[in-house]
C-alpha cells in the first residue's frame, strides 16, 4: 500500500484526488493539508511514501514546504502537482527536493502511474517540464569553459594558483612558447583580457579552491 499525503489548499481538488485514489487499491490517502504549515506538523507522525505538493498556497510556498520536508523526513518523496511551469519555479522544486514535477491538466492515468513510480524512487516529468528542463542542461552544456581542451584547463588552473608562465611550463613539461599559445588561446575562448581576469574567473566557475590560490601568493 502505498501511503500519500495530499497538500493542496483547494478543497475541491483534495477531495476529487482523494476519490480518484480510492478506486485504486495499492494507494491510500493517510492525510489532506491545505497549505505546507499543515504538511510539516504531520510528516513526522504520519511518514507517508509520497507527498503530493501544490507550489502557491497560504503561509509557506511550496518550495520552502517540500525543502524542510525532505529535511525532516528524507525518505519522503514529492510530487509537486500545480498549475504553474515557469522556469524558476521548476528549477527550484527540483533543487529543493522534489522527485517529480506534473501539471494539474495531466491525466488520472499518469498520476497514479508517477505516484507508483515515486514510490519506487523514480521521476516523472510532465512533458513541458522535462523540455524546459533539457533545454536549461543544454544551455549549461555552451559554457565557453566546454570548449576549453584539457591542456588549456590546466594552464587555467595553474595561472589561478599564482603560476608564471615559466613555472607552468616546468609544472605541465611542456615549453614556454607552448604555454603562452594554451595561454592566448584561452584567453580568446573564454573572452577574457589578461591573467588576472582569467584567474578571477576559474575561482568564479571553482576551477580552483580559493584556500589554494592564496596559498600560492
Amino acid at each position: 500500500m502505498i501511503r500519500v499525503i495530499i497538500v493542496d489548499d483547494h478543497p475541491v481538488v483534495r477531495e476529487g484526488l482523494r476519490f480518484m485514489f480510492e478506486q485504486r487499491s495499492d494507494i491510500e490517502v493517510v492525510e489532506e493539508c491545505n497549505d505546507g504549515d499543515q504538511a510539516l506538523a504531520r510528516v513526522t507522525d504520519l511518514l507517508p511514501d509520497v507527498m503530493l505538493m501544490d507550489l502557491l498556497m497560504p503561509g509557506i510556498d511550496g518550495v520552502t514546504a517540500i525543502r524542510e520536508v525532505k529535511r525532516l523526513a528524507p525518505s519522503v518523496q514529492i510530487i509537486v502537482l500545480t498549475s504553474y511551469y515557469e522556469n524558476e519555479q521548476i528549477f527550484r522544486a527540483i533543487k529543493a527536493g522534489a522527485l517529480s514535477y506534473l501539471l494539474k491538466d495531466c491525466s488520472s492515468f499518469d498520476l497514479i502511474e508517477a505516484i507508483r513510480a515515486a514510490a519506487r524512487g523514480e521521476s516523472k516529468l510532465h512533458a513541458v517540464v522535462a523540455s524546459r528542463l533539457l533545454q536549461e542542461v543544454q544551455q549549461q552544456d555552451k559554457s565557453p569553459l566546454n570548449d576549453l581542451t584539457p591542456r588549456e584547463r590546466e594552464v587555467l588552473t595553474r595561472i589561478a594558483r599564482g603560476l608564471s608562465n615559466h613555472e607552468i611550463a616546468i609544472e605541465l613539461s611542456m615549453s614556454e612558447p607552448t604555454v603562452r599559445t594554451h595561454v592566448g588561446n584561452m584567453l580568446s575562448k573564454l573572452h577574457l583580457a589578461d591573467r588576472t581576469q582569467a584567474a578571477i574567473y576559474a575561482l568564479q566557475h571553482r576551477l580552483v579552491a580559493l584556500k589554494d590560490a592564496l596559498q600560492e601568493e
